[in-house]
């Protein structure tokens, strides 16, 4: 009788939810002070599981609680108060002996004075049926220290039955399970459904993006039917995508038991909750439960202008090559984030020409509304005289990782505007056509000014008279990709004039499988065979292969094959190298190709034997289990041996996931004059005309011409070095996810990564008379850097975790061609640098006071260059041996 009791004056009643009348939630029993231990403690590590290499601390307590008034009308409505006393802090990590910063120091000294007396006043828990329907605290206690009572309090709040439900505490408002057993009760939260305010973005490509995920399990322990003991674990997990040794790992636990009971005070009579707690204390208010959001005090912290002086010197013009510059530009762009309008605008009028570009690149990646005010109010759009950082500016803008609809409402209004640059003028909207895309792709299609930069896009295209125009308004949907766009590409493609014909059908090129219909294809297989009108070969060519890429039927396969042997002869070439390529590589279209081939008509030697230099290539770069990169390069001749284009593609893969990395293509037209050779059929009366364009994570920027006209040709020969043409140069914010999460303990956590790189993509196209000969080069280099944190905040102490990888690359491509003779000797060069690869791992835990424990590691690796294979033939002149293709390594993810 003694033991049943003392069992019956326990902390938390639990008896069946099946039998009515009867509690269905945690319940206290009357005149009783409930005595427990409590702690809360947080543990960061890269997700390997090992405590000894993992940062965090604990936060311990005895707690009070009592009930104070129960409804008369029913057992399931109670007011609790709970105390947390003896507040202790102490080091997660028990092997961490001297380094121990908690060592010697006090609670007062750890948490502060105020702090400490505000944690340890009593909240007031208003509990129906087991869950909360009021908070009640007092106001204007730091939102940090409430919020460790928040998830104190959140533990009480349970029921004694299985089912799915929805609760409101700490976390927000989320999805719970409960599953009910014989001697415990399992609470399972699903975090990814809980709605809370916090700030937060990630990059909308899942290749640059990061993948995370979130557990909160919590356990009622009950013993001889009665619940003892609360066990709760959350964890968060995040890992890079194509980097996955980025990564990190939050553990929260709570445990809180009970260890004795005592006589506490009756409770407080009466039918109304509010007139007892006025009576306890008139200055109690009803706050929120859900988890309030803060900010730690930064003493000390340099001013903008002072991180930027300590930044500037890394983003000089000579140290842009170096993985330490991309690094710079990351951390000021988390500076810029917390900067006014003003403090931007005052560091961009200060600066040096050298350095205004990359300060430019930083403030427009920054993607605030004050830094976004900052650069447009300090540049001129009418003016011609800064055109390189109304350049940078609008590139800027295109590879954006969370655009918004104030970004492309901006644009908008400045092209409405005047331009002092019409190629200024051009690049706003084929930005503007990148920024619709992001922004489709991030469910945000039906925006106003998404709708209203559709509409220009696609009126302009209808409207437009000049030719230039035109273009322009085609690379603008080249970038939006627009389901409703390609009637008028198709349009442009069949119809129009060569550059704007072949513009149109490289758009095609980039629509997505679904929305090459048998349709869209008919237009194309009649460009191809020309059935309507003469095309060039490079509009021919590319819309033979958006049919091959997308599904082809037995006969749009059949009648490309029998058209080889039929074409001009380099266009011959170029169609078999392609055919091959794709059996080959076994692309999508290889087993239709090989179904085809069996028959005798459309498989022979004279078909398969024609000679040339044209050719198609695609291999690898990397192969890993978990993504792989490939490199593609065609190049198509005129049958004088002068090119026509050259296209090297770079995509990255993660599982049915693709990022079209780079591509850049060079053309040349109408130069058969120079060597007093014949034009190929209907390219009699091209203009003289060489150029480039490109593609940079899958944005298309403005082509870049190098010379325009017989006369301009003549002049750039007489006058020209063999200095390249810059495509793109720039820094760029590459992956940029930030979460800001709310534990279910009380304490705050971030988890950011960050990558950036600096890029410097040219190429040239030289032409020798007297040699007979033709180069073209490509050169990219890039310095890459990628940055992944986690930290956890009580606003007294804080720990983290900064994992982050680094190298310097390049990759260049040289054609050259003799075309004295036929076949023309080629030699075709792709090299892959060799490149440092180094790691780095910072593990800290800090105090508010100053004092921290940090522990720092390096991991420094070569990656082999390696010149990467290319189908060639005739390429006696080049005095290389290509090497085997590179097996998998760590270094073939840049």
């Amino acid at each position: 009788m003694i033991l049943l009791a003392v069992l019956f004056l326990c902390f938390i009643s639990s008896y069946s939810a099946s039998v009515k009348g009867h509690t269905t939630g945690l319940s206290l029993n009357n005149d009783r002070l409930y005595k427990l231990t409590y702690s809360t403690e947080v543990f960061l590590d890269r997700g390997k599981g090992k405590q000894q290499d993992s940062v965090g601390y604990r936060i311990s307590s005895n707690v009070d609680v009592i009930l104070l008034w129960r409804n008369p009308d029913g057992d399931d409505d109670q007011l609790i108060q709970i105390t947390m006393k003896d507040v202790n802090v102490e080091n997660a990590n028990e092997q961490r002996g001297e380094k121990n910063i908690f060592k010697g120091k006090n609670p007062p000294k750890i948490i502060r004075k105020e702090n400490l007396e505000a944690l340890q006043r009593p909240v007031l828990l208003h509990l129906v049926h087991g869950k909360i329907k009021e908070f009640y605290s007092y106001p204007n206690e730091p939102v940090a220290i409430e919020n460790l009572k928040r998830g104190l309090a959140s533990l009480f709040q349970m029921q004694l039955s299985s089912g799915t439900t929805n609760e409101v505490d700490i976390s927000g408002d989320c999805k719970v399970t409960y599953q009910a057993h014989q001697d415990k009760v399992t609470k399972i939260k699903t975090l990814d459904s809980c709605k809370i305010e916090r700030s937060g973005f990630t990059t909308s490509n899942q290749i640059l993006g990061v993948t995370s995920k979130a557990s909160s399990v919590t356990t009622y322990k009950i013993e001889d039917s009665f619940v003892i003991a609360v066990f709760a674990e959350e964890t968060h997990a995040f890992r890079m995508n194509f980097l996955q040794t980025i990564a990190g790992n939050i553990v929260s636990k709570q445990k809180l038991e009970l260890k004795t009971t005592e006589a506490g005070p009756s409770l407080t009579p009466g039918k109304q909750v509010a007139a007892i707690i006025k009576a306890v204390d008139s200055e109690y208010r009803a706050l929120p439960i859900v988890g309030q959001d803060f900010q730690s005090e930064c003493k000390g912290c340099p001013s903008l202008a002072e991180h930027w002086q300590s930044t500037r010197k890394h983003l000089q013009p000579d140290n842009l090559s170096k993985a330490e510059a991309v690094r710079s530009f990351l951390a000021f762009i988390q500076r810029l984030r917390t900067a006014k309008r003003e403090e931007i605008l005052q560091i961009l009028k200060a600066e040096s020409k050298e350095v205004l570009p990359q300060l430019v690149d930083a403030v427009t990646s920054a993607q605030t509304s004050d830094s976004l005010d900052a650069i447009l109010d300090f540049l001129d759009f009418k003016s011609d005289s800064s055109i390189i950082l109304q350049e940078r500016f609008l590139y800027a803008c295109g590879f954006a990782s969370h655009p918004d609809e104030e970004l492309l409402r901006a644009l908008i209004s400045k092209f409405k505007g005047s331009f002092g640059s019409n190629d200024i003028r051009e690049t706003v909207m084929i930005i503007i056509g990148a920024l619709v895309r992001k922004l489709c792709q991030n469910e945000g299609c039906k925006l106003k000014a998404v709708v209203e930069a559709k509409k220009l896009i696609l009126g302009g295209l209808e409207r437009a008279e000049k030719k230039e125009d035109t273009m322009m308004y085609l690379l603008a949907l080249k970038n939006a990709l627009l389901p409703e766009g390609i009637p008028l590409l198709l349009k442009y493609a069949e119809a129009g004039e060569g550059p704007v014909s072949h513009l149109a059908t490289t758009a095609l090129q980039r629509y997505d499988v679904r929305f090459i219909t048998d349709e869209v294809k008919k237009t194309l297989s009649r460009i191809y065979h020309q059935n309507r009108k003469v095309h060039e070969k490079t509009v021919r060519t590319t819309a033979a292969t958006v049919i091959l890429n997308n599904n082809p039927s037995y006969m749009e396969v059949k009648n490309i094959l029998l058209s080889i042997g039929e074409l001009p002869k380099e266009m011959n070439k170029y169609m078999l190298a392609v055919v091959q390529d794709i059996l080959r590589f076994e692309m999508p279209a290889s087993k239709m190709v090989r179904r085809v081939l069996k028959e005798m008509v459309t498989h022979n030697y004279d078909r398969f034997s024609k000679s040339g230099s044209s050719s198609a290539y695609t291999g690898y770069i990397e192969r890993a289990p978990h993504s792989t990169s490939t490199y593609s390069l065609d190049i198509l001749y005129s049958g004088s041996g002068i090119l026509r284009r050259s296209n090297l593609n770079i995509f990255q893969y993660i599982g049915k996931a693709h990022l079209h990395s780079s591509q850049v293509v060079i053309e040349a037209q109408g130069l058969e004059a120079l060597i007093a050779a014949t034009p190929d059929e209907g390219e009699e009366n091209l203009d003289s005309y060489a150029g480039m364009s490109a593609i940079l994570f899958d944005v298309q920027l403005r082509p870049v011409t190098f010379f325009n006209g017989y006369s301009d040709l003549m002049s750039k020969m007489l006058s020209a070095s063999s200095d390249p043409v810059s495509v793109v140069k720039g820094l760029i914010l590459l992956v940029d996810h930030s979460q800001e999460l709310q534990l279910q303990s009380g304490l705050k956590a971030n988890m950011d990564v960050q990558g950036g790189l600096a890029i410097d993509i040219s190429g040239a196209m030289e032409f020798s008379l007297w040699y007979r000969e033709s180069k073209t080069r490509v050169k990219n280099r890039v310095a890459l850097a990628i940055i992944g944190s986690i930290t956890v905040d009580s606003s007294f102490v804080k720990a983290g975790l900064e994992i982050s990888a680094e190298t310097e690359a390049g990759l260049e491509f040289i054609s050259t061609v003799q075309f004295s003779q036929y076949p023309f000797l080629v030699c075709m060069q792709m090299d892959k640098d060799g490149a440092p690869f180094r790691q780095f791992e910072t593990k800290y835990e800090r105090l508010s006071t100053g004092r921290a424990y940090v522990s720092r590691r390096r991991k420094e690796s070569r990656i082999a260059g390696s010149e990467l294979p290319l189908h060639q033939e005739n390429s006696d002149m080049c005095n290389v041996v290509f090497a085997p293709e590179p097996e998998s390594n760590s270094g073939g993810w840049f």
